[in-house]
């Protein structure tokens, strides 16, 4: 913060007078870290006789008021406390020069300034409705009063003082207590000559006087962990490169547009690669395959790396594991010049507990619910929100908006919706308490949804909210004004249980368990769905997508593909997780990532894994290029079964059409024997048929079983061949 190292005023400056001692109770509550008004003891103020200046500078031996180039000493109260009164009738302009034993440093004072803060901000914050609350709380480097420093503002209303330690203060938070700004709850200190990268926390004094050090909780940037400091970061200097992309990403409604999506965990995608490496591999790999969107795990700050980013403690700032928050920038936009587009998983349901974190973060619960039934979440050792409060859902409203507007993020992916709806949520009788109403809806989560939902769909215009949630709550993506929680797509999880235990049977078993494949049309259109093979079904026992597949590796190989060609012809959207592409056997691992090698020349069964790869690049392909298969994914008229009854052949045929009427046939063999001259009935408009994808083609690692087109009804009967464990879609032929 130095103006000036080492360099005295070039003359003695007037006569001081001793200043009057300070209030006893003021002085221990400065000292001790519990003054509400600091600015009313410290900095410069008229008195009878000119005016006093008191200055608190821990350490230092010696401190002068420096006028028009002339010092002035100040006289030592004990305890790093310097005063005096020098005959100014009116507060002059100053700086403070202030020596230790080792260098003297000119300097501003803090405690000169008025808070840097606005009315209008205050405001917006009380009422909950700071919809860029980001650009009032937390460390913001600007020019205040002429000045260059960084204003420092956090929300703590139970504390009894706040002040701000960093690597400037030896983390010693004594030299700069905070003032408290009314009934808004925040603190503000404008700190000059402190800057970009400075690492900082905030020392709170709770109100029972306890005196303990908290991250920002609006931090915009971090230390790397296990450090857990935040670091000062200015707003971004990113020049983005993505005009076209955001002006036209929302102009078809997603719900009736080609949406395939590849989920990553970025640390682990190609381990050891920056976001600005992984921007020159990414979006290359994602377009060839063919996806329209990636979905990224949670990329805010969190500490511990086994939590794959579910566990935040850092809302405001990405991950510094693998670069800067303009890093992360530059990722989303190499992803959007390729014409990708960029989900990330979002985590409002709860936080970690970690004592440096949001947990009690004034010594009393405050991001948290003060009723332990509530506050606890019983699954996974952390807090929830407490959705009731004003400036939580206000906390967590604008960092929803943060991160659509700050890094033109795409699409809000909200995690454990589910364990956010019920009071009831893993909790036993006596565990919990019936709402106003005696159900057990949590109606301020609900409300909370509603108007993160409306308020990024009114912001952001193109980006999309999905919901994983695993129940029958009714209206997850109705619009807010009909009475629903307003998201755009719904999580189908009772598809994704119901479908995988169904492959997952040998295929003697599977006419018994019919059904599961073919109940998830009941409700097809009760939502707007994506259909996920996410990472949650990849690890913790529940092995690789291609290691559920009973039989041996040519089998289990077949049924992931024609389980893949089903997903892909099916109602709704898709989603994928890496390694599963390509048909990785090991679960996933987030200290290894997908398992490449297994596409290397090298490896002996390296063609096997290409060829699921090349089925899932031409599944895309060809979805995009089908709108039958997109347009019409929430409206009923846009399928018919055509058998939905063919238990004992393990088969299922449908038709899927688009605005134009435009059919497209898909028909799933789930049986391991070929079925020759198989009739399927089909719409006597068409005359004739041609296979568009055959899961089986050795081009896949299959048989090459499969129909001669062009293929004309009969009676209006199609007579096919229909290829061992595999999904065929035909079309009407060209």
């Amino acid at each position: 913060m130095a103006l000036r190292d080492t360099t005295r005023p070039e003359a003695a400056g007037p006569k001081a007078a001793p200043a009057a001692p300070l209030d006893p109770a003021d002085r221990g509550r400065l000292l001790g870290g519990a003054h509400h008004d600091p600015h009313a003891l410290l900095g410069a103020h008229p008195v009878p006789g000119g005016t006093l200046f008191r200055t608190l500078r821990p350490n230092a031996r010696a401190v002068s008021v420096v006028v028009d180039g002339r010092g002035t000493p100040l006289e030592s109260e004990g305890d790093g406390l310097f005063a005096a009164v020098l005959p100014h009738p009116e507060v002059p302009s100053y700086t403070l020069l202030v020596a230790y034993d080792d260098a003297e440093q000119e300097v501003h004072d803090p405690y000169r300034f008025l808070p840097a803060l606005g009315e209008l901000d205050l405001h917006l914050i009380r009422e909950g409705r700071h919809e860029q609350l980001w650009r009032a709380l937390g460390a913001e480097p600007m020019t205040h009063q002429g000045v260059a420093g960084t204003r420092f503002t956090v929300w703590a209303p139970n504390a009894q003082g706040v002040r701000v330690a960093g690597e400037f203060t030896y983390w010693d938070g004594t030299q700069y207590p905070m003032r408290s700004l009314g009934a808004s709850g925040v603190w503000e200190l404008f700190l000059p000559g402190i800057g970009e990268g400075a690492r900082y926390k905030f020392e709170i004094t709770s109100r029972y006087g306890h005196r303990f050090l908290k991250a920002d909780p609006m931090a915009r940037g971090t230390e790397v962990p296990p450090d857990t400091a935040s670091v000062v970061t200015a707003g971004s200097r990113y020049e983005w490169g993505d005009a076209e992309w955001m002006a036209h990403r929302g102009d078809t409604p997603v719900h009736e547009a080609p949406f395939s999506v590849y989920e990553v965990h970025l640390p682990s995608w190609r381990p050891g690669l920056s976001y600005r490496q992984l921007a020159d591999e990414l979006p290359a790999y994602v377009r060839a395959m063919g996806f329209t969107h990636v979905e990224l795990m949670p990329v805010a700050g969190h500490p511990f790396s086994g939590s794959w980013g579910y566990q935040v403690t850092s809302y405001y700032a990405p991950t510094p594991r693998l670069g800067s928050a303009d890093d992360f920038r530059y990722l989303v936009d190499a992803l959007h010049r390729a014409g990708i587009g960029v989900i990330m998983d979002w985590v409002p349901a709860h936080f970690p507990k970690d004592d440096w974190a949001l947990g009690r973060f004034d010594g009393d619960p405050l991001y948290e619910p003060g009723d332990w039934r509530r506050a606890e979440h019983p699954d996974w050792g952390t807090y929830e929100f407490d959705y009731g409060r004003t400036e939580v859902r206000n906390f967590l409203v604008a960092n929803a908006v943060y991160w659509c507007e700050e890094f033109h993020i795409d699409g809000l992916r909200v995690d454990a919706v589910a364990s956010m709806l019920y009071l009831d949520y893993s909790r036993d009788s006596g565990q919990w308490e019936p709402n106003v109403f005696g159900g057990r809806e949590d109606l301020d989560a609900v409300a909370f949804l509603q108007e993160m939902n409306a308020t990024v769909y009114r912001r952001c215009p193109g980006v999309v909210t999905i919901a994983e949630e695993s129940t029958a709550w009714d209206g997850v993506t109705r619009p807010t004004d009909g009475g629903g929680l307003g998201f755009g797509l719904k999580w189908n999880m009772g598809w994704m249980h119901d479908s995988l235990e169904y492959v997952q049977k040998e295929p003697v078993h599977r006419k018994y368990h019919h059904n599961e494949m073919t109940f998830s049309m009941v409700y097809a259109y009760s939502e707007n769905y994506v259909l996920p093979i996410s990472h949650d079904e990849v690890v913790h026992g529940k092995q690789a997508l291609v290691s559920k597949m009973p039989g041996d590796w040519w089998q289990r190989r077949a049924n992931h593909r024609a389980y893949l060609g089903f997903m892909w012809a099916h109602p709704g959207k898709q989603l994928l997780f890496m390694g599963q592409e390509f048909a990785q056997g090991a679960e996933w691992s987030e200290a290894h990532g997908p398992e490449w090698w297994l596409l290397d020349d090298g490896y002996h069964s390296a063609g096997d894994h290409r060829g699921v790869q090349q089925l899932v690049r031409d599944l895309n392909e060809r979805y995009r290029a089908t709108p039958a298969l997109w347009q019409r994914d929430t409206d009923p008229a846009g399928f018919r079964w055509v058998l939905c009854d063919a238990a004992d052949d393990n088969v299922f045929a449908f038709l899927r059409y688009d605005r134009e009427g435009c059919p497209l046939l898909a028909v799933s063999n789930f049986s391991p024997v070929p079925r020759h001259g198989y009739r399927v009935w089909v719409p006597e408009e068409v005359p004739a048929w041609q296979e568009e994808l055959n899961t089986d083609d050795v081009r896949y690692g299959g048989g090459g079983v499969g129909s001669v087109g062009p293929l004309k009804p009969e009676d209006g009967f199609l007579e096919l061949t229909l290829p061992p464990l595999a999904t065929v879609w035909l079309a009407p032929e060209h």
